[in-house]
């Protein structure tokens, strides 16, 4: 639980910072938790982040477009919510 903590703040740290025009790769918030194993942690990242969306504290998208979060394939990007 606390390891998902850790994500969830990271991941709102970076969105805030970055704010609602520019977004970072789930692979980035690995890498910056975990340098050496970030692969490792990837799931848990997207896991964090896709429950973060869901409770309305980021937006998830794939080219520039919200992505249904059940339905996801291929790279993601994450920031703030525009709403």
């Amino acid at each position: 639980m606390q390891e998902k903590q850790k994500i969830a703040e990271r991941i709102l740290l970076v969105a805030g910072q970055r704010g609602a025009d520019k977004s970072t790769c789930p692979s980035e918030i690995a890498r910056m938790l975990y340098p050496d194993h970030w692969r490792k942690y990837m799931g848990t990242v997207m896991e964090v982040a896709i429950d973060l969306c869901v409770n309305g504290k980021i937006s998830i998208t794939q080219k520039g477009k919200a992505v249904d979060v059940e339905k996801i394939k291929g790279p993601v990007r994450i920031k703030q919510p525009t709403d």
